[in-house]
């Protein structure tokens, strides 16, 4: 299979890249910073990736034409200082604009990948401390919810192409790097527990399952239309600090206030601090099989290796 990938540097697309290498299948990363992109994957180690750079539309017209499917994961990170209105409008245009670009560039390949697996968030929903959320549930009304809302409609209409659309809302994402990595440091400075109330819901998903969930997608044509990317089994904040507390034996009783989480994740801590119940109904309904739908072994997958 030969797949092209936008955001392919970043947290996720990274460990999708190197599972597709294994796997034997032909990867095109379509990128606006090459230079960072060879540094990510040096040739003499990624002997099936080609790097492409984005000059025009053409560029990555051309290098879609002939792929199987193309994974869109572009997008400016959230959790990165406060959300001025410049930084607003540069999360939600690094997200429109590629995604855009993409569905012009698959429309105009030919021949034409399959399927588009195009990224969102869990965002979509809101927060809430009460509700579940599964696929079918409506949109938040929140800034989130609006990027997600674009990023979607945008993926859409690649549909009037005749390709297939899988999105994959987000959870948390629970790996080496990431979210996580900021998360535990109150933890190992010995100064850990609940993230603010403590009562709000977690919604995660490790790292491994994503990739595997996306390699899914791209091989089951049955699969389209929207699919939470959240572990079954989402925890109150409270057990996700004390869990963390116990894989890395640290303390896990002294609240960790909102501002000390602000800090580190600027205002995406929003996620964290409010949080929502999201169930993964239509991934459960199309026969995944995680390999971490539990916290506790999923941590110590991740913390102690």
């Amino acid at each position: 299979m030969k797949v092209a990938i936008t955001g392919a540097t970043g947290f996720v697309g990274s460990r999708l890249v190197e599972r597709l290498m294994v796997e034997g299948h032909t990867v095109v990363v379509l990128t606006r910073n090459t230079d960072y992109a060879q540094k990510v994957f040096p040739s003499t180690a990624f002997k099936n990736v080609e790097i492409v750079a984005y000059t025009a539309a053409s560029s990555w017209q051309d290098s879609i034409t002939g792929c199987d499917a193309v994974v869109n994961l572009a997008g400016k990170p959230i959790a990165e200082g406060r959300w001025t209105e410049e930084s607003k409008k540069e999360i939600i245009d690094s997200r429109k604009l590629a995604t855009k670009q993409i569905v012009e560039a698959i429309t105009k390949a030919n021949p034409k990948p399959s399927v588009l697996i195009n990224a969102s968030a869990i965002g979509f929903y809101g927060t809430s401390e009460t509700a579940t959320f599964d696929e079918a549930s409506s949109a938040g009304n929140d800034f989130l919810a609006e990027v997600c809302q674009v990023w979607e409609g945008e993926a859409n209409r690649v549909k009037d192409a005749g390709v297939r659309l899988v999105i994959f809302r987000f959870g948390v994402v629970l790996g080496k790097g990431g979210a996580l990595d900021k998360m535990v440091t109150p933890f190992k400075l010995f100064a850990g527990g609940p993230l603010g109330s403590g009562r709000q819901w977690f919604s995660w998903i490790h790292l491994d399952d994503v990739v595997s969930l996306i390699i899914t997608a791209l091989n089951n044509s049955s699969m389209e239309g929207v699919y939470n990317a959240t572990s079954p089994n989402p925890v109150r904040m409270s057990e996700l600090c004390q869990n963390m507390g116990n894989v890395l034996k640290r303390p896990s009783w002294l609240p960790v206030p909102a501002f000390a989480l602000e800090a580190l994740l600027g205002d995406g801590a929003m996620l964290v601090l409010e949080g929502q119940q999201v169930l993964p109904k239509r991934t459960l309904e199309s026969g995944f099989q995680y390999q971490y739908p539990n916290l506790q072994p999923a941590l110590a997958s991740i913390l102690k290796s």
